[in-house]
């Protein structure tokens, strides 16, 4: 937390709250009298962060604490509903849990055969199999192409509409088939190489999360409800999600709203990752606000 730098008293929020681990430096940071609002979309990483937060004894005696089920995306209504108008500091992990990826049946690993599903929250309607099913071919390719810059997007998205002509495409272990075949590629996995179809798992899932999407509406957002001084910090995992978020403080710092702490995104360290090898390809981008505007466009 040592570029958001929370002091004692801040209103701050985490917008992608996960098992709670930055939640608690941030409730550390700012003590008794400050106030701490966590979102998540997926229930059970909110079970895990208040559970989390309770182990530290940070749920009594530390600040208050709002844990609530929503998208990032939604932050003003959110602020709205609680009575908040400015807040001190954003932080969001882009990150997805291994829990998520491995757990829970949503259709986001290579490793076991699931439904073709891969919504992180399980109130959307619209799942994988939904889009592989409802899209063309040119858009299928363009969609995998545009959100994992897969070089063999077109021969996947042919490969996809032969196979569902065929019959529905209902789980993981038959995606999985379909892109191997389209690349010329073996299934068989070895841990540690990136699988073939990680980036179709991949584009597939942050189409179906609307991530690049509520990503673009949370950084329109969020220079309209920081204090001034107040310090905003997203962490990327992936090139499309890293160039948003440069792109959107570069226009901020332009019209004079936000100051780019971080000139150059910061990378983990070598300790970082060993730790968590998930890590690796992580950007941190950090800004603060300048200006005391009601509306930025």
């Amino acid at each position: 937390m040592t570029w958001v730098a929370p002091k004692p008293g801040e209103i701050v929020v985490d917008a992608t709250v996960g098992h709670g681990g930055h939640a608690c430096l941030l409730a550390r940071a700012i003590g008794p009298a400050g106030r701490l609002i966590a979102l998540d979309v997926d229930d059970y990483n909110l079970s895990r962060a208040r559970a989390r937060l309770e182990q530290a004894g940070l749920a009594q005696g530390g600040p208050h604490v709002d844990l609530i089920r929503d998208n990032f995306a939604n932050l003003a209504e959110v602020l709205d509903r609680l009575g908040v108008d400015k807040v001190s500091v954003v932080v969001a992990d882009l990150g997805v849990s291994t829990d998520q990826l491995l757990g829970g049946a949503r259709g986001l690993t290579f490793t076991e055969s699931e439904p073709l599903d891969m919504r992180l929250d399980d109130r959307l309607t619209t799942t994988a199999a939904d889009l592989i099913h409802s899209l063309s071919e040119r858009e299928l390719a363009d969609l995998i192409y545009s959100h994992s810059q897969e070089r063999g997007s077109r021969r996947i998205a042919r490969r996809i509409c032969q196979a569902r002509r065929e019959g529905r495409i209902r789980t993981t272990a038959e995606l999985v088939k379909i892109v191997c075949s389209a690349l010329g590629a073996s299934a068989r996995w070895r841990s540690g190489r990136l699988h073939p179809a990680t980036r179709t798992f991949m584009a597939l899932r942050m189409a179906v999360n609307r991530e690049m999407e509520n990503l673009t509406a949370l950084l329109r957002l969020v220079p309209t409800r920081l204090s001034s001084g107040g310090r905003v910090a997203v962490i990327s995992f992936h090139s499309g999600e890293d160039r948003l978020v440069k792109r959107g403080f570069l226009a901020q710092q332009r019209l004079g709203v936000y100051e780019i702490i971080t000139k150059k995104p910061i990378r983990p360290s070598e300790e970082e990752v060993g730790r968590n090898p998930r890590a690796r390809s992580a950007k941190l981008r950090v800004a603060m606000r300048t200006a005391d505007v009601q509306e930025v466009a």
